[in-house]
Order: C-alpha cells, then sequence, then structure tokens
C-alpha cells in the first residue's frame, strides 16, 4: 500500500483515470434531466437554475467530500475500501450486518449494469447537438441505440484481455476532460456571474419549496446524479491510495462545479429561446458550446463515458470477488489478464454485464429514460453504507458521538433522495429495484444455503482416526489410488474436527490409499493481501491438514499454492521423497496428485422445513449454472475425483424399525 499512497504526477494521473470515470460523466446528464423533469426550458427561470445549481453544489460537498473523502475513507481496512471491505471491519459486531452488507452490494451490482447504458447513450445523443449528424441519425432513436450497442459490446468484449494499456491512457484522457469541463464552465460563468450566488445555501432551499419547481422535492431524485460517483472514491481506495484521492478531489470537484455553473448560465440565457423548445433531448452540455468545438466534445464525452464504463465494470469483477471469498456469492472462475493490481476478469460477471447493459438500452432507447432507473441503485448504496460507517466509528472507533451525527445527518439526507428516486420508480426505477433484487436474492440464497450446510454437517474429531488412516497407509494390499490425495475442507482446522464425509469418502465409499492424504481449508482475512498457511500433521509423515489464510483479495489457486508447499516441506525433510520414474521432465520426488470435491445435494426425503429445502435446491441450482467450485480453486487442470452426499441423513434415530414378518402356522 506504500506504494500506491506514494504522491507523484504519475499516480496522480492514474487517479483520475481510475477513480473519477463515474462523476465526472454526470455533468452530461444532470442538468438535462433536471431540465425535462420541469417541463423543458420554457418552463424555468433564473430562480429556479441557480437553486437547482445550489442542490447540485451541497449535494456534491455534503455526500461526496464530507462523508466519503472526509470520514468514509478513514474506515479503511488495511487501506482497502468498499462496503465489503467496510463490513469486514464491523461483521463481528453483530450478524445482521451482514443483510446491509449484501443489500448495498447488491445495489452497487445493479449499478454496475445501468451506468454503461446511461453514460454511453447519452454520449451518443451528444451527436444530436451537430446539425448535420442529427439529419443522419433521422428523428428517431434506432441509429443511436445501434451506435450504443457497438460501443458496449465492443467494451465487453475487449475485457478477457485485460485493460492494463488501455488503462494507461485513462489518466491523460481523464485529466484532459476535466480541464475541458473547468475551461468551458468558466467561460459560460463569464458571461453569466449571476450563477455563483448559488454558492449560497439558501437558494437551493428556497427551490424546494419554490411554485416553479414543478417537481417539489422529487427534482432532488435529478440532482443525485451529479454523485452518483462518490461510491467510487471509497471503493477505489485500495488502488490508488487515499493520499492521491485527497490530492486530487479538489481539482475534480472544482472543474465539476464550474462547469455546472456554466451550463446554468447557458439555460439562464436562453430560456426564452422559442427555437430550443422543441430540440429533442435537449442537452445543454453540448449546446453550450460554440458548434464547431462539438464534435470535440462528443468524442472527447464517448471517451470519458468508455472510461467511466470500464471502471464499473472492473469495480464489480473486484466486488463479487470480495463477495465469493466472504461465501456470499456462487464460486465463480477468476482470472488475472495482467500483472496489474486490481487487474481481474470474470466472464460469468462480463457475460451478465453486457447481457444487461444491451438489454436496458434496447428497453429504454434513450438517454433520459435511463436517467429515469440510474441513481436509485446507489440512494441504496450509500444509506448502507453510512449504517455500516456508523457502526464502525461507534464499536470500533469509539466516537459514539460521531457515529450518532453520520447516521442522522446523512441517513436523512440519502433517505431523502431515495424517496425522491422512487418518484421515478414507474418511470424506469422498477428495473434498478429488479436488478437489485435479482442480486440479492441470490446472495441471500447462497448465504442461507450454506448456514444450512454447516448445521447439518457432522464433525468428527480427527486425531481418533490418524490410526483408521495410517493402517489403510501401511496396507499395501490395497491398490495406491495416488502419490496425494487432497480433500479441500469447508471447517475449521483449528477445532480439530473433519468433516464425517470426508472420513466416510476415504474409508467406506471406495477405500483410497495414497501415499500422502491433503486435508486443505481456505479461510478469509480481513487483511485484503494476506498470504500464509498454517500445517498440522498429527505427528505422522502422511497427513498434513494446510490452513491457507487468504486475504480477501487474493485468488484462491489451490493447486499453486499446494505445490509450493509440497516443495517447502520436503525441503523441511516433513515430508518423504515421492519417487516418480516417469515424466516429459524427467524423473522427480514429486508424484501424482488428485483432488476429491465433495458436493452437497438434497435428499428426495430430509428433516429439512420445506423453506429450507427450496433454498438448498436453489443453491445448488445456481451451482450448476454459474458457479464452479473446481474452477474457481484453479483445479480445472487437475486429475479430480466428484462425489455427491446428502446434506442430511434421510431419517432421524426415532423412525420405527422394519421388521421381518411372521408366516403363519
Amino acid at each position: 500500500m506504500e506504494k500506491t499512497n506514494k504522491r507523484s504526477f504519475a499516480m496522480f494521473l492514474v487517479t483520475i483515470g481510475i477513480v473519477y470515470g463515474d462523476i465526472g460523466t454526470s455533468p452530461m446528464y444532470v442538468m438535462k434531466s433536471i431540465l425535462e423533469g420541469n417541463g423543458g426550458i420554457q418552463h424555468v427561470d433564473e430562480a429556479f437554475i441557480i437553486g437547482s445549481l445550489s442542490l447540485v453544489i451541497w449535494t456534491i460537498t455534503l455526500l461526496t467530500t464530507i462523508k466519503y473523502v472526509l470520514i468514509a475513507m478513514k474506515a479503511d481496512n488495511h487501506g482497502e475500501g468498499g462496503i465489503f471491505s467496510l463490513y469486514a471491519l464491523v461483521k463481528n459486531y453483530g450478524k445482521w450486518l451482514i443483510f446491509p452488507a449484501m443489500l448495498g452490494g447488491a445495489a452497487l451490482l445493479a449499478d454496475g449494469v445501468l451506468t454503461p447504458a446511461v453514460t454511453v447513450t447519452t454520449a451518443v445523443e451528444g451527436l444530436r447537438s451537430i446539425a448535420v449528424m442529427d439529419r443522419l441519425l433521422g428523428p428517431n432513436q434506432v441509429k443511436v441505440v445501434i451506435i450504443t450497442l457497438v460501443i458496449i459490446s465492443a467494451l465487453f468484449f475487449v475485457q478477457h484481455a485485460g485493460t492494463s494499456s488501455i488503462g494507461k491512457a485513462f489518466g491523460p484522457v481523464m485529466l484532459l476532460w476535466f480541464s475541458f469541463l473547468g475551461v468551458c464552465g468558466l467561460l459560460g460563468i463569464f458571461r453569466t456571474p449571476a450563477v455563483l450566488r448559488a454558492f449560497n445555501p439558501y437558494y437551493a432551499v428556497q427551490v424546494l419549496l419554490s411554485p416553479a419547481n414543478k417537481s417539489g422535492f422529487m427534482i432532488l431524485g435529478s440532482v443525485f446524479l451529479a454523485t452518483t460517483g462518490a461510491e467510487a472514491l471509497y471503493s477505489d481506495m485500495g488502488h490508488v491510495g487515499k493520499g492521491n484521492i485527497y490530492a486530487s478531489w479538489p481539482l475534480v470537484k472544482a472543474c465539476l462545479i464550474l462547469n455546472y455553473l456554466g451550463q446554468g448560465g447557458w439555460i439562464i440565457r436562453n430560456q426564452a429561446n422559442a427555437a430550443l423548445y422543441s430540440v429533442l433531448d435537449l442537452n445543454p452540455f453540448f449546446l453550450m458550446l460554440p458548434e464547431g468545438l462539438r464534435p470535440f466534445a462528443v468524442l472527447l464525452g464517448a471517451a470519458a463515458a468508455v472510461i467511466a464504463s470500464q471502471a464499473l465494470i472492473t469495480g464489480s469483477y473486484t466486488l463479487v470477488s470480495e463477495a465469493i471469498l466472504l461465501d456470499l456469492l456462487p464460486h465463480m472462475e477468476i482470472r488475472y489478464p495482467s500483472e496489474t493490481k486490481g487487474q481481474l476478469y470474470i466472464s460469468t460477471v462480463n457475460s451478465i454485464l453486457w447481457i444487461g447493459c444491451s438489454l436496458v438500452v434496447l428497453y429504454f432507447r434513450s438517454g433520459a429514460r435511463i436517467e429515469s432507473a440510474y441513481g436509485l441503485a446507489i440512494t441504496v448504496t450509500m444509506l448502507m453504507t453510512t449504517l455500516l460507517i456508523s457502526v464502525y466509528l461507534n464499536r470500533v472507533r469509539k466516537l459514539k458521538l460521531l457515529s450518532g451525527v453520520v447516521l442522522v445527518v446523512f441517513g436523512m439526507i440519502e433517505a431523502v433522495f431515495f424517496i425522491s428516486s422512487l418518484g421515478k420508480f414507474m418511470h424506469g426505477g422498477y428495473v434498478t429495484v429488479i436488478l437489485t433484487l435479482l442480486i440479492l436474492a441470490v446472495m441471500v440464497i447462497w448465504y442461507r444455503g450454506t448456514q444450512l450446510e454447516r448445521k447439518y454437517s457432522t464433525q468428527l474429531p480427527f486425531k481418533d482416526y490418524v490410526s483408521n488412516l495410517r493402517s489403510l497407509h501401511d496396507d499395501e494390499e490395497e491398490p495406491l489410488l495416488a502419490n496425494n490425495l487432497v480433500y479441500l475442507e469447508g471447517g475449521d482446522p483449528g477445532d480439530g474436527g473433519v468433516d464425517r464425509d470426508i472420513l466416510y469418502s476415504i474409508l467406506d465409499r471406495d477405500v483410497k490409499r495414497a501415499q500422502a492424504y491433503w486435508f486443505v481449508s481456505v479461510h478469509v482475512l480481513d487483511e485484503p493481501e494476506a498470504l500464509n498457511y498454517e500445517l498440522e500433521t498429527y505427528g505422522t509423515d502422511f497427513i498434513y491438514r494446510i490452513r491457507l489464510n487468504l486475504g480477501f483479495k487474493c485468488s484462491p489457486r489451490v493447486n499453486v499454492y499446494l505445490r509450493q508447499i509440497v516443495q517447502d516441506l520436503q525441503a523441511q525433510g516433513k515430508l518423504p521423497p515421492q519417487e516418480k520414474k516417469y515424466s516429459i521432465y524427467g524423473p522427480g520426488t514429486v508424484g501424482t496428485f488428485k483432488f476429491c470435491m465433495i458436493y452437497k445435494a438434497v435428499p428426495t426425503k430430509t428433516e429439512l422445513s420445506n423453506f429450507d429445502e427450496a433454498i438448498l435446491h436453489l443453491k445448488y441450482a445456481i451451482r450448476h449454472v454459474v458457479g464452479s467450485k473446481v474452477r474457481w480453486y484453479g483445479l480445472d487442470t487437475s486429475s479430480l475425483i466428484t462425489e455427491y452426499v446428502p446434506i442430511v441423513m434421510a431419517y432421524s434415530g426415532n423412525d420405527r424399525r422394519i421388521r421381518l414378518k411372521e408366516s403363519a402356522e
């Protein structure tokens, strides 16, 4: 983390490119959404615009600067941020805390579907600000939708190759983008300096109560779009270091506010321009520019939209990988296409995001309609983050007063934004709710299913069966299955217990003789980058219980780690050499490996309630479709044995015993 915290111009550029893509593209649609919500440019006046600008400025200040930059970033987990990192810090203070973590994570993933759709669509619609392009696009949205789908599809297609080379250009492009925002906004302010009154919060309160504001408090649903990227400041902290965010945020915020003020000035100057009343998808961001500059603005805006989308996509990969390690989502294969920290790729997530984004574009067909669905998910994530931060300040930092202030002040502000965003429910917000609930349902099913598996598993004292394993190990009459037989455990070897299913597999279900038995369990630590193991041999040279301690950002590549451990143990004399005569690499001292995967299954008759049985059936259906432990553990190229065992015994000990029928005399 020291490397990322080091401040330099290079890290400044990286931070600009990685962290601010989402919030940086907000000027393309915030004022546009505010105008549309009030009936168009013909229905606004100077007081309305000044008040709307004031709402935008103070929303960015309160939620982004104060809540995230000054408060949330103090709640780091060894330098890492984000809702799951925050949950890892407070999870021991209440089992119920898992639910706000799951809800916030689900909403953030839903936002990952909507962000590429809204940013790219809005950028492409900017072509309409150029007269010749507007004529080429025609009166309907078909060509806009096609161009948007092509860009989005290309973006998702290149993900499998990694984005480290593309990422190098992110910083300079986004620095150019923010400079462009600031300069254009500043020129607009010079022409209409009255917009500077928006810094007075009085006008923010006044517009909420003004009859000129036809949306009432529902205007906050549009205003909130100005801070939708605030969560990224916290989530991406581990990639760039909090020091670099502290250094870059003032510049970013200044450029954003300047641009909003410049747009406000243009609206005030043109509110009586009847020629604009019939303009389709009127967007002050593009129209305030000289016509000759608009093609450049559209191209630069499209580049910024792609970068913002890329940030959300890679952020979704990171979020899912953390959720997997916290056992909140199915085990999906994670690939690392480059050596850059944080660069990972999950093909299942990529496909789901691509299909989701494409369907959103096809369904809504315009940026204005997508904006109605956008923002609601982030209000949910922000509310859940506020709740977890409050618990962190209260229980971890012992700052009870600050904890209460954060919960009340930011909880109330975000609740108001949430309610105002719900006002868009029937206009597209229901899509956000459906997406969030679907992701949340998967998390709840997986989490509850895992709890049931642990509840009904039977643990046996491992030391009581060492002699049985020794006898089998020494019994040369039994055929040798493998030099090394590896089982992946789900429990904690530190308590001395072992799952009955594992011993049953070795001793009863096709006797399995090996030179060395390996029992490996993977445990997720709060530290993001931890990587170590613990060893128990029970005084033997053929039983090895390994506890792999991995940080929640580490990939569980068991086969790679196990071979490293084997080499360590042989070098220490704790593992006898295993003769391997035949190999393309020549004779060796490490023999063959077989990995045995034991999956739980629901039998026909169980002691489970109908609800719990349904949960398990759903979990195993999800596992079958998207989650493969084999690939997640990195065992897809290994020699495997797969076995299924019932999660509970079919009948209890109180069942009546069947007897032989006596024949009649």
